[in-house]
């Protein structure tokens, strides 16, 4: 891994936490996520279920946790399979797991083989009454391929018919919607390498730069700091480009006279960090440009200030669009008497801010959580308002990530620059 090693503490932590959430007499079971084909005889890049690694800390394919908490026998309270390598496998792939260094980052002692896992299973689930399995049960998750999680469900329930099967998805977004001072600092070294990229991309972009080639810039910062790259598809929008929410084509050229908004972080450690900013192309912003890019500013303000604990994602939204309607009107964009007598269900401000303003943030970029349970301390949500105004060819939308304190809101991206002012001396240099 590129990562520097973790503190096993984290995972012990997490999996006492788990346990404290399971019915008497269960096993519950995570898998790691498959290997995807791509063509021919290549492979896509690993990456690792966000379940399992919460769990055990574990960053390779063919692993397997089993938690039986109730179990007489201590030594398979908590037990983990890794893949077992050879000889060809080290030349052709490289560095496997070794059990011993699987307990070192793990903090778990029992371990064995995957191949061994039926029959260590067999052994143990017979004296169970309860089997917790695993799914994505994100809100937004579209899965058209079979995943190892969905094979052995199929397999377990077959196998094994009259046991009582329960879910470890309500359980998990319960308990990765807080995030431990472990977690927060992983979450902190995402961010500051993601600062570090914006800074490097401030003495770059100019007009005529391609959209592609500031990518690149993302990447070469994000590796050389320890990342494993981006936490997801960075979108590199110039002009009217940025009207288009999930733009990642990332192809045209940067022209004088634009905005150009970049929606990018940094993963590290398997933590994601989220980051939007929206900076003049020749850097000195337009007077409307200016006066869009301080609408959206007074906006996050705003909204970051509402990020405190008690909240709640409805609650949030509502005061956000009361907000933007008010900066909308004084754009000249909504009118006010229109505002006043519109129909409720359908605001006005949607034409112009159309998505949600903020989102869990962790180990997913759009992480697990319960969207109807008031904020507590140590969540991270993102805080990411917008103006698209596709007649005039612009975006703005700026975003940081924050941590929900008892003491209010802290800015984890506080130190990445922000102010239109700062934005253009920095790119002057």
């Amino acid at each position: 891994m590129k990562y520097t090693p973790i503190d096993p503490a984290l995972f012990v932590q997490n999996r006492r936490k788990f346990c404290k959430q399971l019915k008497p007499s269960s096993i519950a079971v995570f898998h790691s996520n498959d290997v995807m084909p791509a063509n021919a005889d290549a492979t896509m890049a690993f990456k690792q279920n966000n379940d399992l690694f919460y769990l055990t800390g574990l960053d390779q394919e063919e692993s397997i946790l089993l938690i039986y908490h109730d179990a007489r026998d201590p030594r398979m309270k908590e037990v983990l399979f890794i893949r077992e390598t050879n000889d060809q496998i080290a030349r052709w792939e490289g560095y496997k797991y070794t059990k011993e260094h699987a307990q070192k980052v793990s903090g778990i002692s029992t371990i064995f083989w995957t191949h061994e896992f039926e029959q260590v299973l067999n052994s143990l689930i017979l004296e169970v009454e309860h089997v917790y399995l695993n799914t994505n049960e994100h809100l937004r998750a579209v899965v058209e391929v079979e995943t190892r999680d969905s094979r052995f469900i199929k397999w377990c329930q077959q196998r094994y018919p009259l046991h009582k099967y329960e879910r470890n998805a309500p359980i998990m977004h319960y308990l990765r919607a807080i995030k431990s001072e472990y977690e927060i600092n992983l979450i902190k070294q995402a961010c500051a390498i993601t600062g570090r990229g914006f800074r490097r991309l401030l003495r770059f972009i100019k007009p005529g730069v391609m959209e592609y080639e500031i990518e690149a810039e993302i990447w070469h910062e994000f590796l050389r700091n320890r990342s494993t790259g981006p936490a997801y598809s960075s979108i590199i929008a110039s002009g009217a480009n940025a009207c288009i929410l999930h733009y990642i084509d990332n192809n045209k050229e940067c022209q004088d006279g634009d905005l150009l908004l970049m929606d990018f972080g940094a993963e590290y450690a398997n933590y994601a960090s989220d980051l939007t900013r929206t900076v003049p192309v020749n850097g000195k912003f337009s007077k409307r440009q200016r006066d869009v890019y301080e609408a959206v500013l007074r906006v996050m303000k705003a909204a970051t200030q509402m990020l405190v604990p008690g909240n709640t994602l409805d609650q949030y939204h509502a005061f956000v669009g009361r907000v933007m309607e008010n900066e909308l009107i004084r754009l000249g964009l909504l009118n006010e008497s229109d505002v006043r007598n519109q129909d409720p269900g359908k605001p006005l401000y949607k034409k112009y801010f159309m998505h949600g303003t903020s989102h869990f943030l962790g180990l997913d970029v759009h992480d697990v959580g319960n969207k109807y349970r008031p904020f507590e301390e140590g969540m991270v949500f993102t805080c990411e308002p917008g103006i698209y105004i596709p007649e005039e060819g612009m975006g703005v939308r700026l975003e940081n990530d924050i941590l929900i304190t008892k003491s209010g809101p802290e800015d984890l991206m506080k130190e990445i620059p922000l102010e239109a002012d700062e934005i253009e001396r920095l790119m002057a240099r």
